[in-house]
């Protein structure tokens, strides 16, 4: 962490210094009559926008929520290794660790041949792979997420707070204002003053409004799909068991009474149990069958046999039934127009899809929605890159919910499926083989970007195997020179709009020179095509160096001035951006992620963590050329 930049501060450094341009917060009476941006509904998704936008003050940024406060209990908890990687970017990723329950191993449970009336234990496998992530799958409370994302917009120059008590009630565009064509009208929930409407004219606007979306409607989105007619229930419980893997993720498949998800839940003692219970008719409703938390309880025991289950305390229960739908629209472009009408109204998160609780993915893909949008949103208003750039929010994101719904209709089927007899055996059982199968999947790292003007070609991907194009940035360790600090490379990026150039190293190290020469003085360069008169250096593209040979064989003040470069009011010397690979083999950045070691490269990183591009250390004119079609060309 770096601060201290333009003077000292006491303090708490992840408190920034209030900008005079922050927007007033407007929770009372006075709405502002235009935002720049409007997010509707303060789930994972709008918060996560919001905490984004908040750090850029010249962004008016209003999040509003029908609900008269933060969530305290209840709804998600699964946190994936995705979404803590990104959760790193905003810098609460330790904290979520130091607090969250780690899920190790899933236990699998089946009808005991016996006894089939009870259940035994049939496998164990490790949660997560080896070597997928340096972050851990995790669970813990929606609403912790929610502080968490909360507590980035307090600290944030534009001291952001949500609206509460302000539900849109609809959208509507006025293409005769350029400027601000989305009317927004709200209404509010608060006691005295239900039903008035107020109206916020804005440039965007954001649906995080559930599957119950205003602003789906109001773009003339439709949720599509299907449903099990499966009812289930949900309960966070503080109980005592016998269960000998309480404190597990378990997966239990009785014979006859239904099938439970066991999540042991942060804080030692607390506990989540999804409970499989009846069946629907194909014109019946959950809320039909008027059942309740005493049903959830009395099905959890039957299941369980033949251990016991004594609930002390119900701190949240819901009873739901699976469906899986998508959105046909996550934008407001027609389909029959050009790619020169640019999207002003989008959805993400449930808004855009719904599914089955069981393959924890709901909050994560919601996030990973908006942690896609919310840089370009930024990008485009704040002038830095064209407004063609938004076109590919919906090109990437429908794809990978489109992957999620098929994959959850899938995994829930057969969590729900009732072994059979012949299935009560020592082999491997058919959940725990899909289980298996679907580890990438779940700890969200399959999401895979296609080829766009912000998604390169696979040219030179052989430079770098270990980090394919279109994914996620697979961070590895690495040692930093100046201070002989061991850290994992992929923290460096930042939550924001700051692209990242990691430079490695070939045997010899004259290309990796050359380049830097390039970026620093050629005018082609995008650090001086794009970069304005008071940017640091690294403001919209921050260039990284990793060497092969050890720390200790690096001189950082013989290191290119492009890796060194000097920032802020006094100049100050940025030493934190030259590398070495760690000297433990196992360890090695250039074997982990099969860099070239002969020739070396260049990886592209996106804001949003995903790599754009693998290119030569040589390729100065496709790197200019790439960002070009990217950014607007400084005044």
């Amino acid at each position: 962490m770096q601060f201290y930049l333009n003077g000292f501060r006491a303090g708490d450094p992840d408190r920034s210094d209030q900008s005079s341009s922050a927007a007033v917060n407007v929770s009372s009476n006075d709405l502002p009559e235009k935002v720049d941006v409007l997010i509707a509904g303060c789930g994972p998704a709008g918060l996560c926008l919001a905490a984004q936008l908040a750090a850029f003050p010249e962004i008016a940024t209003m999040i509003v929520e029908p609900k008269a406060g933060p969530l305290e209990k209840g709804q998600a908890d699964g946190i994936n290794v995705r979404s803590m990687e990104m959760f790193q970017t905003f810098g609460f990723a330790d904290k979520m660790k130091r607090e969250a329950m780690w899920i190790n191993e899933t236990t699998f449970w089946q009808p005991d041949p016996q006894m089939p009336d009870n259940i035994r234990r049939v496998g164990r496998v490790q949660d997560v792979e080896d070597g997928l992530s340096e972050m851990p799958h995790v669970l813990n409370n929606q609403a912790r997420v929610h502080d968490m994302f909360l507590d980035i917009m307090r600290n944030s120059a534009m001291r952001l707070e949500p609206d509460y008590c302000l539900r849109v009630a609809n959208v509507v565009l006025n293409e005769d204002d350029q400027d601000y064509p989305a009317i927004v009208t709200l209404a509010r929930t608060d006691p005295g003053r239900a039903g008035e409407m107020e109206t916020v004219k804005a440039r965007y606007v954001v649906g995080c409004d559930g599957a119950r979306s205003t602003v789906r409607d109001a773009i003339g989105g439709k949720l599509r799909g299907d449903a099990a007619h499966q009812a289930w229930g949900v309960m966070d419980i503080l109980a005592s068991s016998n269960f000998p893997d309480i404190r597990m993720k378990s997966i239990i498949q009785s014979r006859s009474d239904g099938n439970i998800l066991v999540l042991p839940r942060e804080g030692g003692y607390l506990v989540r149990l999804y409970v499989e219970l009846d069946q629907l008719n194909v014109s019946e409703r959950v809320s039909d069958r008027n059942l309740k938390f005493e049903d959830i309880i009395e099905r959890a025991q039957r299941i369980l046999r033949p251990f016991t289950l004594d609930v002390k305390e119900v701190v949240w229960w819901s009873i739901y039934e699976i469906g899986h739908r998508l959105t046909d629209k996550f934008d407001d472009v027609p389909r029959d127009v050009g790619s020169d009408y640019f999207p002003r109204i989008f959805t993400a998160g449930d808004a855009c899809h719904t599914h089955s609780p069981k393959a924890g993915q709901g909050m994560n893909v919601s996030m990973g929605d908006t942690f896609n949008l919310g840089w370009k949103l930024i990008s485009v208003l704040t002038e830095r890159a064209r407004k063609n750039l938004l076109h590919s929010y919906s090109f990437e994101r429908r794809e990978a919910a489109r992957s999620l719904i098929e994959y959850d209709h899938k995994w829930s089927r057969i969590v729900s499926k009732s072994p059979l007899e012949n299935d009560f055996s020592d082999e491997m059982s058919l959940v725990q083989r899909k289980f298996i199968e679907g580890g990438r999947f779940t700890a969200g790292l399959t999401v895979k970007y296609e080829a766009s003007p912000i998604t390169g070609l696979a040219t030179w991907q052989h430079l770098a195997r270990g980090f394919e194009i279109g994914m996620r940035f697979h961070s590895a360790p690495v040692m930093r020179v100046s201070d002989a600090k061991p850290t994992q490379l992929g923290h460096v990026i930042q939550a924001g709009i700051r692209w990242t150039i990691f430079l490695f190293a070939g045997r010899n190290h004259s290309s990796l020179n050359n380049f830097c020469e390039y970026f620093v003085s050629d005018h082609r360069s995008p650090l001086l095509r794009f970069r304005r008169d008071n940017d640091d250096p690294d403001s919209l593209i921050d260039l990284r160096a990793i060497f092969q040979e050890t720390y200790r064989d690096v001189a950082i003040n013989s290191a290119h001035r492009a890796l060194c470069p000097k920032k802020g009011c006094y100049s100050l010397t940025d030493y934190e951006k030259v590398f070495c690979a760690c000297s433990d083999d196992q360890n090695d950045i250039f074997d982990l992620r099969r860099i070239d070691r002969e020739s070396g490269c260049m990886v592209i990183v996106r804001p949003d963590q995903h790599v754009a591009n693998v290119l030569r250390l040589t390729d100065q004119e496709a790197l200019s050329a790439f960002f070009a079609g990217i950014f607007v060309d400084s005044a």
